[in-house]
């Protein structure tokens, strides 16, 4: 282990439906518990004295937080650590920041979970040794976490580019699932999306569905176009859709390849299973995720 894996840090995973908040060393979790998200008074709270309770103990020097969004990451900002304009109930403008950093100081790091789990990818699952990648979640939305020099990615606040539009294969007249923006990547390939394009969920359909196609076909102008923009040495792909189809991640290749047209001499034929690749940490990238957050702020 390094000098900074070796020290004892803090983590808070803040989902939508659940929450975990967690000591950690290196890739260790020493200690952990699982909590209902409810409101920002009563979640905010019980987190905070937990962490209060385990520091006593621990000494964790530094806290990573993981959170649901969207969040407001530019620190110069007056809303810094606040939740922004969320859609679930009651949580637009909570200071989640400022509820649990109680204890260490300038030592707390957020960003959002996805990108939590995009570090945790990068140290120890998918993306290991490479210093730029991208983790894209596709299930009940479509997040990404971007990876440039082993560094996450933000600006005013968190890149959201599941909601980008993508080029659409011809024959495909879906008019979108995005309550915002109607057919862009989540709106096209996330599993609310899937199953009101089919008809039921993305679990039932057969590998041959013609579904498929399309939802790969998405997925490949939006992988196509982060090669291009980013050069990212890998893209890892999560969630319940990107790993729970073993059939969708051969297709996503091929087109992918095929869109590029040879224009990239990293991401061909004979190279393309390595650069497109599913995620390894299961339901661990978020805590894990947390931790290495806690340690990007480490001197």
């Amino acid at each position: 282990m390094t000098e900074a894996q070796d020290r004892i840090v803090a983590g808070v995973e803040l989902g939508g439906t659940k929450s975990i908040v967690l000591i950690g060393r290196g890739r260790d979790i020493l200690v952990s518990e699982r909590l209902p998200t409810t409101t920002p008074a009563i979640t905010l709270a019980a987190l905070a004295q937990r962490l209060a309770e385990w520091h006593e103990q621990y000494k964790p020097e530094a806290l990573g937080i993981g959170s649901f969004g969207p969040i407001a990451l530019d620190k110069t900002g007056m809303d810094y650590g606040h939740m922004l304009a969320t859609p679930k109930p009651g949580w637009a403008g909570a200071d989640v920041v400022g509820a649990l950093a109680d204890g260490f100081g300038d030592r707390v790091a957020i960003h959002t979970d996805v990108t939590g789990a995009a570090l945790a990818e990068g140290q120890w699952g998918a993306a290991r040794g490479l210093a730029d990648h991208v983790y894209v979640t596709v299930g009940t939305g479509v997040g990404m976490g971007i990876i440039v020099n082993g560094q996450p990615v933000s600006g005013r606040m968190h890149p959201e580019a599941g909601h980008v539009r993508v080029r659409r294969v011809a024959g495909d007249d879906f008019a979108g699932a995005c309550p915002f923006h109607g057919d862009c990547l989540e709106g096209l390939v996330a599993g609310p999306a899937i199953a009101a394009r089919a008809g039921r969920p993305a679990q039932e359909l057969a590998a041959d569905d013609p579904v498929w196609a399309f939802v790969a076909d998405a997925l490949a102008e939006s992988f196509a176009g982060l090669f291009l923009t980013l050069a990212c040495g890998r893209i890892v792909i999560g969630g319940g859709v990107g790993v729970g189809q073993p059939h969708l991640l051969d297709m996503v290749r091929a087109s992918v390849v095929e869109k590029l047209s040879g224009y990239l001499p990293f991401v061909d034929a004979a190279q393309v299973a390595n650069r497109i690749v599913h995620a390894q940490l299961g339901d661990q990238a978020g805590p894990l995720g947390t931790l290495a957050l806690a340690r990007s702020v480490l001197d």
